[in-house]
């Protein structure tokens, strides 16, 4: 599992995750928005808006909508993490990505037109995924061995120990993301040598 390839190829699985050293764990789980593809930032509204059709294999959603998710993602990982961490076997819930898509959360515009672009929203995204996957990782850093071992139930994935907590979140970044060179090759028109 190289560093080099993270979040430009498919993900290794949270099972694979979370076989690396607690050390090597939290390096991998700190890799973070610096490894996204950069022509993300360089797109237009129109371009960010874009979804895509099933059978494109990028997954549906644009790139504001799967960044918008992946914010969301960590403000549910790390509080899991945290709930975890703190809390005697709390019970974590699961949440509905299509639902928050279906009532708008990650919407530009406000009923009245008024509201920033979708390049804004976007950056606000990523600022997001970036400070507190950084927040998590330096907290990460200060606990104790025992805290690993520590237990939650997760609505639907069943009991998880906080290391799978925290290979999955790694994963879930890594998984998505994975999907950002592919959706923007098919936006630009690259399909020869040099594309994912």
């Amino acid at each position: 599992m190289t560093p080099d390839n993270v979040m430009q190829t498919p993900a290794p699985s949270p099972d694979e995750l979370v076989q690396l050293s607690c050390p090597d764990l939290i390096e991998r789980f700190g890799i973070g928005v610096e490894r996204f593809d950069s022509r993300a930032f360089e797109l237009d509204d129109d371009l960010l808006n874009t979804a895509f059709l099933q059978s494109a294999g990028v997954g549906k959603w644009p790139v504001r909508v799967l960044l918008g998710h992946l914010a969301d993602g960590e403000l549910f990982n790390s509080l899991r993490l945290r709930r975890t961490a703190a809390e005697e076997c709390p019970m974590l819930e699961g949440f509905e990505p299509d639902s928050y898509i279906d009532n708008g959360l990650y919407n530009v515009k406000g009923k009245d037109s008024a509201g920033d672009s979708a390049r804004a929203a976007c950056g606000a995204f990523v600022a997001t995924i970036h400070t507190i996957r950084s927040w998590t990782r330096d907290w990460l850093l200060t606990l104790d061995d025992s805290v690993w071992d520590r237990r939650a139930m997760h609505v639907q994935r069943g009991e998880m120990s906080f290391a799978r907590l925290v290979a999955f979140s790694t994963w879930h970044l890594e998984h998505h993301a994975s999907f950002l060179p592919r959706k923007i090759d098919l936006l630009l028109g690259k399909t020869g040598p040099g594309s994912v």
